[in-house]
């Protein structure tokens, strides 16, 4: 939790720029696992979090009534049948006046005040659900079925939300950079443990515990995989082997939400095969590539072709791809290889804001592209001082994409499928940074550890 006036500041800040009507804010309630009393951690919505705190406290709701001067917490206090399975906790006031809020009532006050506010015809702007929780009590309190949720959102709040959250303060980029930290130690211990024999579960084991035993939570399912063309692999069930790769992608969460997003890649051995290193350094090439370009006004969907040019000329000069790299990227060829984006906003959410619209978060606004691969680009716009992101380029080999494409002789004019086929099993790559956009250019958050080839083997020879 942060100082009371830094709340105080965003709120006001809020209520500056949309100017009236009512605004609501919707917390998380608790999610059961298998049934009611096994319950997944509690993780309170990161909007609520930014506005109001409230991490420990489930089923809250708040309104800032711009209108009339009011900002009102809707919450219950815990009964003695909580308080024996919770211990004590400050109250719902105590907590409310920790960041501003002087004025809170039971939860079960809040449809009366909706409901009076939409008879006098009232403006009451909500965000987008991502729970059905918050749709179902969107409906109850407003009127609005689900269905009709996504249209009836207020665009001026989202945007006036992502604004706010996209430029981070002084204490939030200390408590991204502390998580940032975490994620790399997280990595360096995976990186010096991991050896050819153990399971993917016993190197995920270590991620996770370097995690909780510095005071943090996970800030995504940890990946930790020997297939690493699969973008998201959830499996940890693979036997680690001489020769092969594992590709960690994990990071921690802070007690106050603040995230951090890193990826590595290592040889299972000490040193990358010949194959493997030719790769490795041309998404070593993208990567740098990119965070040398990330400057203050810079479209960030500009990062991303740069990265896919150079990945582009990285596989020309072994004969996969072919061809003017300009247009084969510009045509979408490249995402033969890349089939996702660069890099995304982080924050309060390890993917800052999805839950608002990435054309908002990510775009300003301005419509996405529809083709496979710049489709995944989740950040594209101008790139702003306070905008902490992630860097990570990747080259992954899918057998079922190559074949696919393949008997469809796509972008032959780009892509030596004869080539191609004599690298379908190599699997996939990445490695990812956390970058905060500064006035003058960029710095890493966390701590550094070198991603060059010779001091990734370098380091596994510990």
């Amino acid at each position: 939790m942060f100082e009371k006036s830094i709340y105080q500041a965003r709120r006001d800040a809020l209520k500056k720029d949309i100017g009236k009507g009512i605004l609501l804010f919707l917390g998380n309630d608790e999610s059961p696992m298998n049934y009611a009393d096994n319950q997944y951690r509690f993780r309170q919505d990161s909007t609520f979090l930014y506005f109001f705190d409230f991490s420990k406290k489930a089923s809250a709701a708040a309104i800032i009534d711009i209108d009339n001067n009011r900002e009102i917490v809707f919450a219950d206090d815990l009964t003695i049948d909580d308080i024996v399975w919770t211990g004590p906790l400050p109250t719902v006031k105590e907590t409310a006046e920790a960041v501003g809020v002087r004025e809170t009532m039971p939860l079960s006050k809040l449809s009366g005040y909706l409901t009076e506010a939409l008879k006098q015809n009232r403006t009451v702007h909500y965000l987008p659900p991502y729970r059905a929780e918050h749709s179902l009590k969107l409906e109850a309190l407003l009127n609005i079925k689900p269905e009709q949720q996504k249209e009836r959102q207020s665009v001026e709040f989202v945007k006036a939300v992502v604004d706010l959250r996209n430029h981070k303060s002084a204490e939030e980029i200390e408590e991204i950079d502390k998580a940032a930290a975490i994620s790399v130690q997280m990595h360096y211990n995976a990186m010096v443990a991991a050896q050819a024999g153990m399971k993917e579960h016993e190197v995920m084991a270590i991620v996770h515990k370097t995690a909780l035993e510095n005071g943090g939570f996970l800030s995504f399912p940890i990946i930790c995989t020997t297939h690493g063309e699969t973008l998201h692999n959830h499996s940890y069930d693979n036997t680690l082997k001489s020769g092969g790769m594992l590709l960690v992608d994990a990071g921690a969460e802070l007690p106050s939400g603040y995230c951090g997003d890193i990826s590595t890649t290592i040889p299972i051995g000490t040193h990358f095969s010949e194959e493997q290193r030719i790769i490795y350094d041309i998404v070593y090439k993208a990567h740098y590539a990119a965070v040398d370009a990330l400057t203050p006004g810079t479209p960030f969907k500009e990062v991303y072709y740069l990265a896919c040019r150079t990945i582009v000329e990285g596989l020309k000069g072994i004969g996969l791809m072919k061809g003017d790299a300009q247009e084969a990227v510009l045509a979408g060829a490249h995402a033969l290889f890349f089939q996702c984006g660069l890099g995304h906003m982080m924050g309060l959410d390890v993917h800052d804001m999805e839950n608002l619209g990435e054309i908002w978060v990510g775009y300003n606004g301005v419509p996405k592209s529809t083709l496979f691969g710049i489709k995944s680009l989740r950040l594209a716009r101008e790139l702003e001082p306070g905008f902490v992101l992630t860097i990570e380029p990747g080259i992954y080999f899918i057998p079922t994409l190559i074949d696919l494409w393949h008997s469809e002789n796509k972008f032959s004019r780009f892509i030596n499928y004869s080539e191609v086929e004599k690298w379908k099993n190599f699997g996939g790559l990445r490695n990812e940074e956390d970058y905060l956009i500064t006035e003058t250019g960029h710095r890493i958050l966390g701590k550094y550890i070198s991603r060059k080839a010779e001091d990734v083997e370098q380091l596994r020879q510990k």
